[in-house]
């Protein structure tokens, strides 16, 4: 599972999702415990799936869009120039020339 295809998911589909994603995982931690699980990475894999749900839900919550995909070839988007103040100078040389300009 994708975070894109999670993306375009209504949040009850999500919520569905969660829920089956934590309900497998505890029957692989079930099966794991007894022994009938022959393939123990599946836990984790279930585990990510359930981080990137809960990931995709959190964003929405926060309002956080997720960025822009540009395709190869394509021009990416300027961003707007942004002026920054010029970093102080450091060392005895700056601490000097601050000192014969007072």
């Amino acid at each position: 599972m994708k975070v894109d295809e999670l993306r375009v998911l209504e949040a009850d589909e999500l919520g569905v999702r969660l829920r089956t994603a934590r309900r497998e995982l505890y029957e692989l931690r079930f099966k794991h415990a007894v022994g009938q699980l022959e393939n123990s990475s599946q836990i984790s894999k279930v585990r990510h799936d359930i981080a990137r749900i809960m990931t995709v839900l959190r964003e929405r919550d926060f309002g956080i869009a997720p960025t822009e995909v540009v395709a190869v070839g394509e021009p990416a988007p300027q961003a707007e120039a942004v002026e920054e103040a010029p970093k102080p100078k450091r060392g005895r040389r700056a601490k000097k020339e601050e000192e014969e300009s007072e």
